[in-house]
């Protein structure tokens, strides 16, 4: 079973770039983030056209997040974290689908730093937290996919020396997502690339993506009963260099067969 996270920015914006991506990758389950599109505007008609069921939560403008599935019946089991401290912020959603938890999660950006952005953001990362520890405690197979908004090591990001002051490289988020995976998370790229150089994302700016200044921000997190099926990930880092495409590529984890 495969699993991807792609931050989409703007679904409808970008939905040839989505339906081209779904056709040649043909992922199982797919976590979207940043659909910018309100609940009653999301494409789920072509996403079923193209074999995809959707569960998703929508908003005007921002944020949104979505759970796309080809495998199965998607059940929601949360939508929004318990603890939100802006609940009308659309940034977490929670399904079992085909015998896995799968949440489709989107960390608030948090700059500028210091200010009030900066503090729901790690108010934020604490209602993950809670959330992240009831689900280690079920033991349920759970995979955490989204963009995470944080570069946790030196090694995820272009010049680290230029993003010291930036909140996705910031000491507070780099530890809120060290505590998080010490809960007993896998971080499954790094699982099992641990020195390679991997991107997520590269900004429209200054070539970036030509230049490969990129940063690792989209991330597939595994309880300890899902980690030994990890058999395989990767960046498709090629969608990035497609016309009108998403500053992120899709992030994926190939799984055993339990």
């Amino acid at each position: 079973m495969r699993i991807a996270t792609f931050n989409v920015n703007g679904v409808n914006g970008r939905l040839a770039v989505l339906l081209r991506w779904l056709a040649e990758a043909e992922p199982d389950i797919v976590c979207l983030q940043e659909l910018k599109a309100p609940q009653g505007n999301f494409p789920a008609a072509a996403l079923r056209d193209a074999g995809y069921e959707a569960a998703w939560l929508g908003q005007p403008r921002w944020n949104g997040v979505a759970i796309l599935s080809r495998v199965g019946a998607i059940h929601p089991t949360q939508s929004g974290l318990p603890d939100d401290p802006d609940p009308a912020q659309c940034r977490y959603l929670e399904a079992a689908v085909n015998g896995v938890i799968v949440a489709s999660l989107y960390v608030p950006n948090g700059n500028p730093r210091p200010g009030a952005r900066f503090d729901y953001k790690l108010a934020w990362f604490d209602a993950l937290m809670a959330r992240a520890r009831f689900l280690i405690d079920s033991g349920a197979p759970v995979v955490l996919a989204g963009d995470f908004n944080v570069m946790p090591t030196p090694r995820d990001v272009y010049r680290p020396k230029r993003w010291v002051n930036d909140a996705l490289f910031a000491p507070e988020v780099r530890a809120a997502f060290s505590r998080l995976t010490a809960q007993g998370w896998t971080d499954a790229l790094r699982h099992l690339y641990p020195d390679e150089t991997l991107y997520t994302f590269w900004d429209y700016l200054r070539d970036a993506y030509a230049r490969d200044a990129g940063l690792r921000i989209d991330h597939l997190l595994l309880s300890p009963t899902l980690a030994p099926r990890l058999s395989a990930a990767g960046v498709d880092r090629h969608v990035r260099g497609w016309p009108h495409a998403s500053d992120h590529a899709p992030t994926w984890i190939a799984l055993d067969d339990d």
